[in-house]
């Protein structure tokens, strides 16, 4: 095994605010695996919404929805400290390992859950995430616990690799919380992004039939994402608009990341019975909700965020299946990270945008 150098370079968030608290260090420490740990050489690492989030302190309180708050606003006890290296969706190679871990793990090619789960079961009420309790992937070396760090064998490179994680187990868990079912007509708003694309394949992946709202200029674009149509979400008269597409069907859960003034069109939208989950707000976190809707329809409401470690095997499970593919949009060198949030806060994208660390940049390899 080639000697592990001592730093690395690394984008380090400083504190909330804006892009200014995002540095490229080429100085930061590599770290230690501890007992239980490997440490992973990072060939690409994804970008979420929750990265940008986080650095902003956007998450508010239930006192206040405009004070700054990171991530995990209820929680007893605040995991984010700073300097803080951010970045979910790491992909990479196994090159040093803790006490209690084999070392015929040095050398795989994995994929990394990025849920600090802090229980042995499924529940999620203190889970915690890898880029906010501990170091993530933007950088060259991310520590990461054993279990975390799932072997993958397949074609795709690791960029596309990188497109998966946060979105795709965010998407698979609401799905789950909503207890969708082969047939069912599920409707995904913010239908273009990392969560909504992924939205579309995980409903075929388990039979659903996938309808999208999206914006007038990605109409196209979402509709060669396999939806059953696609929807305008700027139409004048939304909930007639959906109904024109779905020919008399019904609704039967509506996925919802954008919320906002799209909120009550989507309860109006849900068939007697129906269910909604939401795991975003990219359109408002505050909402107008008129609670006959809820209780004359018999309605049933899911917060939701990550997802449990079944649903990440079975992500894993698609991924080598063939039944969901990545949606690789852009991808930009790690020194270029103001440019790539830069890109990817202005939403004109379909799927995901990957960083780089600048030694593992080719033009081709990883596209």
């Amino acid at each position: 095994m080639n000697k592990l150098p001592l730093l690395m370079s690394a984008i380090v968030l400083t504190g909330h605010g804006g892009l200014d608290k995002l540095v490229y260090r080429q100085d930061f420490p590599v770290p230690n695996p501890r007992p239980g740990e490997v440490l992973i050489e990072v060939t690409a690492c994804g970008l979420n919404n929750t990265d940008v989030w986080v650095r902003q302190g956007a998450y508010g309180t239930d006192e206040n929805p405009k004070a700054v708050a990171s991530w995990r606003r209820t929680a007893a006890e605040e995991t984010l400290t700073f300097p803080r290296i951010q970045g979910a969706d790491s992909v990479g190679k196994i090159v040093g390992v803790g006490a209690g871990v084999s070392a015929q793990r040095l050398g795989e090619r994995v994929m990394v859950d990025f849920s600090i789960y802090n229980d042995d079961g499924d529940s999620l009420a203190n889970i915690d995430y890898i880029g906010h309790g501990r170091d993530g992937g933007f950088a060259e070396y991310v520590v990461v616990p054993e279990e975390n760090a799932y072997l993958v064998s397949n074609d795709l490179t690791d960029a596309e690799l990188a497109t998966f994680c946060c979105a795709y187990l965010t998407g698979e868990h609401m799905l789950d919380r909503a207890q969708v079912e082969a047939g069912e007509r599920v409707l995904i708003s913010g239908a273009s992004g990392g969560v909504g694309s992924g939205l579309i394949q995980l409903c075929r992946a388990r039979g659903a039939i996938p309808y999208a709202l999206t914006s007038e200029a990605k109409l196209e674009a979402v509709k060669a994402l396999g939806v059953e149509a696609a929807i305008n979400r700027e139409s004048l008269n939304l909930v007639e608009a959906v109904n024109q597409q779905l020919a008399g069907k019904s609704v039967d859960v509506v996925a919802d990341l954008v919320g906002g003034q799209l909120f009550n069109s989507m309860l109006q939208v849900l068939r007697p019975e129906g269910r909604y989950t939401t795991a975003g707000a990219i359109g408002g976190a505050i909402v107008q909700l008129d609670l006959r809707t809820i209780y004359l329809k018999h309605l049933t409401i899911h917060g939701s965020s990550q997802g449990t470690r079944g649903a990440f095997q079975r992500l894993i499970q698609y991924i080598n299946e063939g039944k969901i593919g990545p949606i690789l949009d852009r991808k930009f060198k790690l020194s270029e990270f103001h440019k790539a949030q830069t890109y990817f806060m202005e939403k004109k994208f379909i799927g995901k945008v990957v960083v780089v660390p600048d030694a593992k940049w080719t033009d081709t390899a990883l596209a």
